[in-house]
Order: structure tokens, then C-alpha cells, then sequence
């Protein structure tokens, strides 16, 4: 008893629901994103092995760290960042409302440590000594106050609606009445365009824009720390897939199909494989976004996040209180 007391919350955090999983996730998503994002474009794609290939190599690439750069820090910030966006998948109940990890103010901490990796990106541009990560940097501090803002409002609309900062309780709230993309549209829509923010996809890839400036914050950085980046950005787009899909699309509740299965193994197993194709659905969304549009400009991105999403947004909040 005492051994399984310790071994489960390792398991948990290090395979299953945790880091091995969200990795192993990640670079399917990863492979479905480059695939559909390459057939967009009448192009073949990649093999399903890619993205691991990928991975495997630039882990096996020589780590450099430039004489002007802080070696310490650029060494352990990734390992911040990723650590992070797996805490917050934790959080996050992926087949049933009576989640383990659930705790009263639970989607305040997740909206918190999405924000991580991109003072990761802050402060790898900061100690870098290259002028591509310093412009990255100043672009990723602009476009932080631009897509933020609505972010947090769009994810806080349906906890006001279900009254309570638990993520459970907004799960059994759809169950009862309606799922949140049908009660308050426009905070899913704010969620998801903010999103592209938060992950730095195209239209809103502006902080590493390959033809502008090289990379921008992770210009200096190759091999393994390379590798941690990549794989933060690739785990913090299924984290963030699987936040939406809870909040606002009923998580693990599809047309009465677990129904009567709560508790079970096979409620379990069917839940969670809902939650993982709603994940993959609003994937599949961003792939299409990033096949459509071009990169904005900075000032453009923030002025259009500020406008066009966090007023709506405010209205929709506004809305909600009184009705």
C-alpha cells in the first residue's frame, strides 16, 4: 500500500497523464498539423515518424552556448517552460468531472502557467547576444499584452457562468445544460483566436518570424535546448486544445454517450477519447488558419486583439452578469 501510495502520483505526473503522454501526443499532433497544413497546400507532407526524427536529432545535436550568453540560465529556463505547460495538463480533466488534480481556482492556474513559456522566450532573447533575439524579445513582450488579455477573459466567461474557478464544475455544468460554445460563442472564438497568440502560429507568428528575423528569441539556440523549446511550443498547443475543448465544448460529454458509464472503465476510456478528437478537431482548426492567412505586423496583431476580441469579449461578460 505504502509503495503504490508513492509510485501513483510519479506515474501520473512522468507517464500517464503527465510528461511521456503529452509528449508522445504532442508530436502526433504535431504530424497531423504538418500534414493537413501541407495538403492545404498540394504538398505530400511528412512521413508519420517525422516530428520524432526531428526531436531525436536535435537531441543528438552539438549544444552550443555563446561566451556572451548566461549558461545557466539559458540552460534551465526551457526545462521552466516545459515543466509548466505539463503541470497545467494535469489540471486539466481529461475523462470524467471527478478529476484527481481538481481544486477550487484550478483554471486560474492553468491560465497562469500558459503564460510561462513566453517569458521563457522574454528571457532567452534577453541573454542572448544576437540583435535577432533582442527585436524577438521586444515582439514577444507587445504581442503578450495584445492576445492576453482576451485569452483570459474568453477562459473566465464560462466560470462565470457556472459560478465557481473550478474546471469540474464547468464540466458539469455543460452536462446539466449546454455546452459553452453554444451559450457564450464569442468567448470560444476569442479563445481560440487567442490561442494562436499564446502558441505563435501564423497569422501571429511575429516574435520569430523566419524572414524577417531568423528566429528571433531561439535564433542562438540549437540542440537539445532547441529541442526543449520546440517540444514546449508543440506540448502548450495540445495543452491548450484539450483547455478549450473542456471548457467549452463539454470535455469528455458527447450526445449522452457516457451516459450511465460514470465510474466505469469504459466511461473512462470513451471520455478520454472524446476529449483527445475534440483536441484534434480544434487542431485541425488551426492548421486551416495558418494555411489561410499571412503574418500580421506587431502593431496590427496588438490593435487587433485589443479591438476586435477583448470588447466583444467584455460585452459577452457584460451580457452574461446581467442575464
Amino acid at each position: 500500500m505504502d509503495n503504490a501510495t508513492t509510485l501513483m502520483p510519479l506515474f501520473y505526473v512522468l507517464i500517464f497523464p503527465g510528461f511521456a503522454f503529452l509528449v508522445a501526443f504532442s508530436l502526433l499532433a504535431e504530424f497531423f498539423d504538418r500534414k493537413v497544413y501541407a495538403r492545404l497546400q498540394n504538398r505530400q507532407g511528412p512521413p508519420w515518424y517525422q516530428p520524432l526524427a526531428d526531436l531525436i536529432k536535435l537531441l543528438g545535436k552539438e549544444d552550443i552556448v555563446t561566451d556572451a550568453a548566461d549558461r545557466a540560465m539559458v540552460t534551465a529556463v526551457p526545462l521552466f517552460g516545459l515543466a509548466a505547460v505539463v503541470a497545467s495538463f494535469l489540471y486539466i480533466p481529461l475523462w470524467t468531472a471527478d478529476w484527481a488534480f481538481s481544486f477550487t481556482g484550478d483554471i486560474v492556474v492553468i491560465i497562469y502557467l500558459l503564460t510561462i513559456p513566453a517569458f521563457v522566450l522574454v528571457l532567452l532573447g534577453w541573454y542572448s547576444p544576437n540583435p535577432f533575439g533582442s527585436l524577438g524579445t521586444s515582439r514577444v513582450i507587445a504581442q503578450l499584452f495584445g492576445y492576453e488579455v482576451p485569452f483570459t477573459l474568453a477562459m473566465l466567461t464560462p466560470a462565470i457562468v457556472a459560478q465557481s474557478w473550478k474546471l469540474t464544475d464547468i464540466l458539469r455544468y455543460q452536462a446539466d445544460h449546454q455546452w459553452f460554445i453554444v451559450l457564450t460563442p464569442i468567448a470560444f472564438i476569442g479563445a481560440l483566436v487567442a490561442l494562436i497568440g499564446k502558441l505563435e502560429r501564423v497569422p501571429f507568428d511575429i516574435p520569430h518570424a523566419k524572414t524577417e528575423i531568423v528566429g528571433g528569441p531561439m535564433t542562438e539556440y540549437t540542440g537539445r535546448k532547441l529541442a526543449l523549446l520546440r517540444m514546449m511550443f508543440q506540448t502548450e498547443t495540445v495543452v491548450g486544445a484539450a483547455f478549450i475543448a473542456v471548457a467549452f465544448l463539454g470535455g469528455p460529454y458527447l450526445f449522452g454517450l457516457t451516459a450511465g458509464l460514470e465510474g466505469s472503465f469504459l466511461g473512462a476510456l470513451v471520455g478520454f477519447l472524446i476529449v483527445m478528437l475534440k483536441s484534434v478537431l480544434l487542431i485541425l482548426i488551426l492548421s486551416l488558419i495558418k494555411a489561410l492567412f499571412a503574418r500580421l505586423r506587431i502593431e496590427q496583431m496588438v490593435r487587433w486583439c485589443l479591438l476586435w476580441l477583448t470588447v466583444p469579449l467584455l460585452i459577452q461578460i457584460l451580457a452574461v452578469v446581467v442575464l
